[in-house]
């Protein structure tokens, strides 16, 4: 069993930064993958950005450049921060693993990950 619990989340203005945290515990394996996903009032929920176990990484291309997805596994945290927010990325942050081994993937895809976090809330606002 793996248990994920997100932190970080805020109300901002626009242009700020942060920094969501996920903290994982339980059997944490190396050849886990790991994601950060999210979801907006009334949309579905999407990738945004996902960790193969060899270290690669997917970026989501509407957040490139402004969301950077890290790993510390000695704390078996995954953080995920995030620069020049807008209103855009007001949603539900959730942090997700697949405990099982895979492939190297390049999308992000929910199906593919079997824990999830509770989710941290991000709200954009003046």
């Amino acid at each position: 069993q793996v248990q994920l619990v997100e932190s970080g989340g805020d109300d901002v203005p626009p242009g700020t930064s942060l920094t969501l945290s996920c903290v994982a515990s339980g059997h944490i394996l190396d050849y886990f993958s790991w994601g950060w996903f999210r979801q907006a009032p009334g949309k579905e929920r999407e990738g945004v950005s996902c960790m193969n176990a060899d270290g690669s990484i997917h970026y989501r291309d509407s957040v490139m450049g402004r969301f950077t997805i890290s790993r510390d596994s000695g704390r078996n945290t995954v953080t995920l921060t995030i620069t020049n927010l807008g209103p855009e990325d007001t949603a539900v942050y959730y942090c997700a693993t697949d405990s099982r081994l895979a492939p190297r993937r390049r999308v992000c895809r929910q199906d593919d990950y079997d824990y999830w976090g509770q989710g941290t809330q991000v709200t954009v606002s003046t």
